[in-house]
This record gives structure tokens, sequence and C-alpha cells, in this order.
């Protein structure tokens, strides 16, 4: 019976422990949601305008509502965002080629130079992590990501 009682605060603490290294981890990542950063010549860029940048991709145009979904918002918040980076110069609207009610939505140069610079900023963090974890944590942490992400689409 003693063991048990044990075995269950031992759970809750680390439960909690947990929740507390959650909570704080959340925290942080609202404060980066708010911080623009600057990526090559395109001046800041709020975490969405840069992560609208890499959905939208150096591959070729993209519908609208390919973006949205890719996204995962509104067609309605895609467009705000869209606005938005055409003023900064970064993509460019073209009608589809096939379908007279679509349009394309694709990088400009200075919007191609954004996405490199942000994938160097990710390889950087992975250079920095594999510097701080073996490989192992590394396969955990990654594990424990994809789980999260996971859960809190739920």
């Amino acid at each position: 019976m003693e063991k048990n009682r044990t075995s269950q605060t031992n759970n809750r603490t680390g439960a909690n422990s947990g929740g507390r290294s959650l909570g704080r981890l959340i925290l942080q990542l609202r404060r980066l949601e708010r911080r623009p950063q600057t990526f090559g010549s395109a001046g800041p860029l709020t975490p969405s305008e840069i992560h609208t940048i890499e959905a939208i991709g150096t591959e070729g145009g993209i519908l609208m509502s390919e973006l949205a979904g890719r996204l995962e918002i509104t067609k309605g918040a895609v467009t705000q965002l869209i606005v938005r980076l055409e003023a900064k110069d970064l993509v460019a609207r073209s009608p589809h080629p096939e379908d007279s009610r679509g349009t394309l939505i694709s990088l400009t140069a200075k919007g191609k130079e954004a996405h490199a610079a942000h994938e160097e900023v990710h390889r950087a963090f992975y250079e920095q992590l594999q510097e701080q974890l073996t490989e192992q944590e590394i396969e955990v942490f990654d594990t424990c990501i994809d789980k999260l992400v996971t859960f809190l689409k739920k």
C-alpha cells in the first residue's frame, strides 16, 4: 500500500514538473511568435510572415486555398498575410493558367532570399542542438515534438 502511494506521488510530481516545463516552453514560444526577425534583405518579418514564405516554398506558384490548408488557417487570414508580403515585395500574385478563378502565389527574388535565410536559421539551430544533445537525445526530442504536435491538434 505504501509503495503504491509513493508511486502515485512520484507520478503526480513528474506530471507537475512536466506541466511546468511545458508551460515555460509555451510561454517562450509565445514570446518568439511576437518578435520579428530579419531574414536576408527582407527586413523584419513576423513569424507568421516567414512561415507563410516557407509554406509557399521556392518550387513555384501555390493556390491561395492550398496555402491556407498548409498553414491551417482561413483563406481570409491568408489573404491578409499575402497583402502584407506583397507590400514588402516578397510575394507576387498571378492568374492560374488553367483556372480563371484561381490565383497563384509565388515568391519574388527577395522572398526566395528570405526563404533561404530562414532555412539557414533552422540549420544553425539543429547544429547547436547537436552540440548540446546526443544523437539518441535528438531522436527522442524529435519524437516528443511530433507527439506533442499531434496531441495539440486534437
